[in-house]
């Protein structure tokens, strides 16, 4: 029986989803249900936070989501900016959203790169011919594919 499992990137004022139905035999590639976006709405934070919290909750219980995986924050190459800080607000709230329905799991883009195939995460996300081994269903946006690698790389926990 196939699970479903959302993979999450928070960038800035949105969450990059995308909704996939995981098959028993590893093997088989993923199925996409959905590839969307969601955007921290305009105005007061904490009710916009609010707002996106409870978005995310109720799309993980209404579609019976097994397990979400996030992509984690990494240290800064630089000095911390507020966008930087932005997100990580964000990533938080989408955390805590997740974690009130179902099981989560947090990876880094370089935990990835180290424990998944032999290329860095960029350079899958690149190839065009790997997502159409690895996927099937609705069409998956490229901005999206790094939700889905994270789909992709946690297929064996």
């Amino acid at each position: 029986m196939s699970v479903r499992v959302v993979g999450i990137v928070v960038s800035g004022d949105a969450a990059t989803i995308v909704d996939a139905e995981m098959p028993t035999d590893l093997s088989d590639p993923i199925v996409i249900l959905a590839d969307n976006s969601w955007r921290l709405q305009k105005g007061e934070k904490g009710a916009a936070y609010h707002v996106l919290h409870q978005r995310c909750a109720d799309y993980l219980r209404e579609n019976s989501i097994s397990r979400v995986v996030i992509k984690a924050s990494a240290l800064p190459t630089g000095a911390a900016k507020l966008g930087l800080l932005n997100s990580a607000e964000l990533r938080g709230v989408i955390i805590a959203a997740a974690a009130s329905v179902c099981e989560i799991k947090l990876l880094t883009k370089a935990s990835i790169s180290r424990t998944y195939g032999e290329r860095k995460v960029d350079e899958y996300i690149e190839d065009d011919s790997f997502w159409g081994e690895q996927t099937t269903g609705k069409t998956l946006r490229k901005l999206s594919r790094e939700s889905a690698m994270l789909i992709i790389a946690n297929r064996n926990t």
